[in-house]
C-alpha cells in the first residue's frame, strides 16, 4: 500500500461499474469479491483483457423502493472508486475469485446502459483525485490521530492498534494512512460515502475526526455501563 506505483486511468473511455448496495471499495483499500453474475462474469473477463480496471460504484438507495432491482435500472450515487485487478482466479464453474486494490476517487459523468452484447453499465468518469496529485501535508492530522487511537477511549477499538502501527510508519505516505484510517476504522455505510465523495483530502481529515469523536462518546458511555459484566463476546466494537 505504502508503494508510490503510477497507475494509469484512462478518464477519455467507459469504466466498467460494478454496483453494489455499499461502498465496499475505497483508495488503497485491497478487498476481495466473488463474482457470479454474468454479466459481472463478462465485465471481469472483457477488463482482464483491457486495463483490469472496474469502478465501484454505490446503489441510490434513497431511490431504492420505486425501482426495479431486478432490472439493473436502480439510480446510482455519483461517487466510485476506481479499481485495479491485480490477481484473479477463475473458478470451473465460470465465477471469479479476485482481489481488487483502490486507485482513485472518480464521479460518473454519463452513464453508459447495457447494449451490443454488453450485459453490464459502463460510465465516463471524471476525476475527484489522483495517485501522488497535490500531495497535501496531512502529518500534523497523521499525528493526531494516532495520539488519539493510542489513548483511551479509542485504543479499546480492535483495529485500533493495526491502524497506529500503519500510522507510525513513515514509508507510508500521509495520503495513504488517512485512506487506511478511512476504510479500516468505519463501517457506517453513509460515512464510508461521505469520505468516499470527499476529493479534499483536509475536509475528510474533519470528517474523521468527527467520525472518531462520536466513536470516543460511545465507549465512554458504554464504560459508565460497567462493560466487565457483559455477556460473553460483546465488545467494544
Amino acid at each position: 500500500m505504502s508503494d508510490e506505483v503510477a497507475i494509469q486511468v484512462n478518464f477519455g473511455k467507459p469504466m466498467p461499474l460494478f454496483p453494489l448496495g455499499v461502498v465496499a471499495l475505497m483508495p488503497q483499500q485491497v478487498a476481495p469479491f466473488h463474482i457470479f453474475e454474468m454479466r459481472y462474469r463478462q465485465m471481469i473477463e472483457e477488463a482482464l483483457d483491457g486495463s483490469g480496471q472496474i469502478a465501484m460504484a454505490t446503489y441510490d438507495t434513497s431511490e431504492m423502493e420505486s425501482f426495479d432491482y431486478t432490472g439493473d435500472t436502480v439510480p446510482l450515487r455519483p461517487a466510485v472508486c476506481v479499481g485495479q485487478v491485480f490477481q484473479h482466479e477463475k473458478l470451473p464453474d465460470g465465477h471469479y475469485n479476485i482481489l481488487l486494490q483502490g486507485i482513485c476517487r472518480a464521479r460518473i459523468v454519463d452513464e453508459d446502459e447495457p447494449e451490443d452484447g454488453r450485459l453490464y453499465r459502463a460510465a465516463f468518469l471524471e476525476p475527484l483525485d489522483l495517485p501522488g496529485q497535490h500531495e497535501q501535508d496531512l502529518s500534523d492530522a497523521r499525528q493526531k490521530l494516532t495520539r488519539n487511537l493510542t489513548a483511551w477511549p479509542l485504543q479499546q477499538l480492535r483495529t485500533a492498534s493495526w491502524v497506529v502501527e500503519r500510522l507510525q510508519n513513515h514509508q507510508i505516505p500521509d495520503s495513504a494512512a488517512l485512506e487506511l484510517v478511512c476504510f479500516s476504522l468505519f463501517t457506517d455505510p453513509e460515512l464510508r460515502y461521505q469520505l468516499l465523495a470527499e476529493a479534499d483530502a483536509d475536509r475528510r481529515v474533519k470528517l474523521v475526526e468527527l467520525a472518531l469523536g462520536d466513536m470516543a462518546r460511545v465507549i465512554r458511555h458504554a464504560a459508565a455501563q460497567h462493560p466487565e459484566r457483559w455477556p460473553k463476546g460483546v465488545s467494544w466494537n
